[in-house]
């Protein structure tokens, strides 16, 4: 007879992950799958049209999204990169309107635009 883990194993397992973990345990609940067949399918549901190592490869970027909000704080990291994709030859106009067109708040919107117009060309 097997013997299931603890919820408080579980939990902390998926908490090491960090945002990844929740990321991934979402996408395999929402397969309907279980097992290895819901890892293989959320992996490859994440990773899009680059399959399972897409999905490896996206939660590897979550990782380091994570550590950088936390290490940091939203602003400093949305600040750098407005400023990393202006330097790579976005226009503020163009930020802007893909920003306008992402389900986030009216007032990030807002605060994401002022910063764009305050920066120096």
């Amino acid at each position: 007879m097997e013997s299931k883990p603890s919820l408080d194993k579980v939990a902390s397992k998926v908490a090491g992950l960090g945002i990844p973990g929740l990321v991934l345990l979402t996408t395999m609940a929402l397969t309907g799958w279980a097992g290895a067949a819901a890892i293989t399918t959320a992996l490859a549901a994440l990773g899009g049209p680059l399959g399972m190592l897409g999905g490896i490869a996206l939660l590897g970027v979550l990782i380091l999204v994570s550590k950088g909000l936390t290490e940091y704080g939203f602003e400093a990291v949305f600040k750098a990169t407005a400023d990393e994709l202006v330097k790579n030859g976005h226009t503020k106009e163009e930020i802007k309107e893909k920003v306008n067109s992402y389900p986030i708040s009216k007032g990030l919107k807002l605060k994401i635009g002022a910063y764009l117009d305050e920066k120096e060309e």
